[in-house]
């Protein structure tokens, strides 16, 4: 798989193990910055239950030569903290479905459910797979 990154899997596997010194201050270093000074700081100080996001950009043509081509969105910071994150359907761009992001702080999962689920009835953005010959560009 030498255009899709497998190279990131190789290299991860030849890392040392979980309990490695390295490892652990670099995980105590990812949940200091996305948990304490992230996420759990923005939830407590704008007295947040939930936030939401962009999940991701539109789609995109695969690139041989240059790669992906996000456009933006999130996600990292939840999984980088192991914290809650619901992805539903928002919409569609050039026919192409783009998603909404819920996410909270740790143990949050059944306010998200909630959130997520109450976007989903109100907004029935969700439609069934089709299969495209093509992306319906349109200006």
């Amino acid at each position: 798989m030498p255009y899709f990154g497998q190279d990131l899997f190789i290299k991860a596997e030849a890392k040392g193990p979980l309990t490695d010194k390295k490892y652990l201050q670099a995980l105590a270093k990812n949940h200091l910055l996305s948990r304490t000074q992230g996420i759990d700081f923005i939830m407590r100080k704008h007295r947040l239950d939930a936030m939401i996001a962009p999940t991701g950009g539109p789609a995109w043509p695969t690139d041989w030569i240059n790669g992906d081509h996000f456009s933006g969105g999130y996600s990292s910071a939840s999984a980088v903290a192991g914290y809650p994150h619901i992805t539903v359907p928002a919409g569609y761009v050039f026919g192409l479905p783009v998603g909404i992001s819920f996410f909270g702080e740790a143990w949050s999962e059944p306010k998200l459910i909630k959130y997520a689920y109450a976007f989903e009835q109100a907004t029935k953005a969700r439609q069934p797979p089709r299969f495209l010959r093509s992306a319906e560009f349109k200006a």
